[in-house]
Order: C-alpha cells, then structure tokens, then sequence
C-alpha cells in the first residue's frame, strides 16, 4: 500500500519533533529536500541540533546511514573509497567509502580541503562515484546534509560557489525561545530522545512519495511568478551573480515537494514564498561579505516586491 506525500510528512515531522523542539518548519524544508531529489547545507553556531537534526532523519527512515567528520587531513579516497590489494586472493578488492548510503552526514565540511570537498561532487550531482576508471551507482534515495559553522574562520575552507549551488537548500535551525528551551531541559534532563527514535517509513516509501512529487501541478501563472523572482535575483543592486537556471529548477521541484507533503495535487504562490529563501539565497553573490544574512533579506525583499499571481492554480 502506497503512502501519500502528507502521511509520509506528518509521520516524519511527528517523529522527529521527540528529538528537535519547536523546529517542524525546518523539518519540513529537510524533508521537501528529500522528496526533491535534493541536498541541503545546514549553516549555525554549534549546539542548534544541526547534526542531532540529520541523525534524527536517518533513524526515521529504514535506510542506510553513514557520517564523515570533515577535517584538513580528511583525503578524497577516505569519502569515496579505494581499491586495496588482497593478499589471499591475489587482486584488488573495493573498499568502499562512508558515500556509499542513503543518507550522509557531512559535518563541519568547511573544515576540509577545496580538494576533499570536490570529492563530494560527482556524488552530490550525478549519483555516482568513479574509483580507478570504474563507475559506481549509488542507491536512492541520496541525500547529503552537510554542516558547517559560519562563525569560526580560523582552519576552515570556504565552500566556492560552484559546490554552494549543488546544494539545494542552505538551512539555519536558529535558537529556540524560552519555552522551548524549558521544554529542551525537560526531554533531555533524564533520557536522549534520539536513541528511542525507530523508522517511521521505508526507502520505497520515501520513492513512492517523490513519483506524486513529481506529479503536482505548477500553473502557467505560478510558473511566470518563479521566473520573475529568480529573474529579480540577477537584476538587483550589488549582485554579482544572480540565481542561475539550475536555482530555477531546484525551486521547481521544491514548491512541488512542499505542495505534495502538504496534500495537495497543485503549487501556490504561498509554496513559493515558503521555499524560496533557503533555495535561492545561497545561490546569489555580491560583492561584500556576511552572504547569507544579506542573501536573505535580499531575497525576502524581491518576495515582497514581486507581483503575486491571483488564478485558481488547480485548473
């Protein structure tokens, strides 16, 4: 039996939130990430549940779970794998590396070298991985979550724009308010939530949930409205370079994503609005710095000044 886009989120999100407090909305941005086929970067100051957020995902799913803590030493065969002599039987075996699974953890990725980073590439974006002339597939569903932390500069490697756009979606969990952090030290002072988390959906489930992702419909008028916002993006002041045709795809298939775990069979502007800053601000470079805050607002701000289409969106 086939489960439905809104099943398969309520499921997840109620699961997770045993873990992750007064986060439902980021939940649900990991998860339409996930159905869209996509990746998504976690940017915070440690200790916002960045890491416990991804494990908390992967044991809410019947899948394949691995993690690498990003460091300066971390070389690119110790991502994907290598091909190792054995002795006994005379020939090089495959040992492959932590990309080889359904989900994977990348922390603190900024740690890494330009060199380690790229490793993650040809995964990321073409769901495979070459070791010595030879092609491997990798399983789906694919996601990487990968974290980094925006405030310690000191050993770190920025992530060039190149690998920032493979991203999907750039997420911040931000902190939680006083009521939730009460109910945080009510949840954690005895147990960790985490370890009594079991899988609430399967990976044919999460398959089955992405083919009527793919099938939502996205009027003309929605269409036009995605358009004009990305094409804002290119034209707006102290913008070196606006949101490219990829960003364009990925709001796309987010806004269908998001419609679908909503119970929907069709995209509003309002899906639009909920998706587009963490699809589309870490796309966009100017010329200063401190690029997400000022990304966000810029973003927020064309959302704002954007004409909004008023059809009915079902027909």
């Amino acid at each position: 039996m086939t489960i439905s886009g809104k099943e398969a989120a309520d499921r997840v999100i109620d699961n997770i939130s045993r873990v992750i407090i007064g986060k439902e909305d980021k939940i649900r941005l990991l998860l339409t990430a996930l159905v869209a086929d996509g990746h998504v970067l976690l940017e915070d100051v440690p200790g916002t549940g960045k890491t416990k957020l991804a494990k908390s995902l992967a044991k809410s799913l019947d899948a394949d779970f691995a993690r690498i803590q990003f460091t300066p030493d971390l070389l690119p065969s110790d991502i994907t794998g290598i091909n190792v002599f054995d002795r006994q039987k005379n020939e090089f075996v495959l040992k492959k590396g932590p990309v080889f699974t359904n989900i994977l953890l990348a922390d603190e990725i900024n740690r890494a070298t330009p060199r380690t980073q790229a490793g993650l590439l040809e995964c990321m974006e073409e769901r495979q991985v070459t070791i010595d002339g030879e092609t491997l597939r990798l399983d789906e569903p694919y996601l990487v979550i990968a974290t980094q932390n925006p405030v310690e500069n000191a050993g770190t490697f920025p992530l060039p724009e190149a690998q920032l756009d493979r991203f999907m979606m750039q997420l911040s969990m931000g902190l939680p308010d006083k009521n939730e952090e009460l109910d945080i030290i009510e949840r954690y002072i005895e147990n960790e939530p985490l370890d009594e988390l079991s899988a609430v959906l399967t990976r044919e489930d999460i398959l089955s949930v992405r083919a009527e992702a793919n099938k939502i419909f996205v009027h003309d008028s929605v269409r036009e409205y995605i358009v004009d916002i990305v094409r804002a993006t290119r034209a707006a002041e102290g913008v070196t370079m606006g949101v490219s045709p990829r960003g364009t795809l990925a709001l796309i298939k987010c806004v269908k994503a998001y419609a679908c775990l909503l119970g929907r069979a069709f995209v509003t502007p309002d899906d639009v609005k909920a998706v587009a800053v963490p699809v589309l601000a870490h796309r966009i470079v100017t010329g200063g710095f401190g690029r997400s805050g000022a990304n966000e607002k810029l973003v927020n701000d064309i959302l704002g000044k954007t004409v909004v289409p008023t059809e009915d969106f079902n027909a």
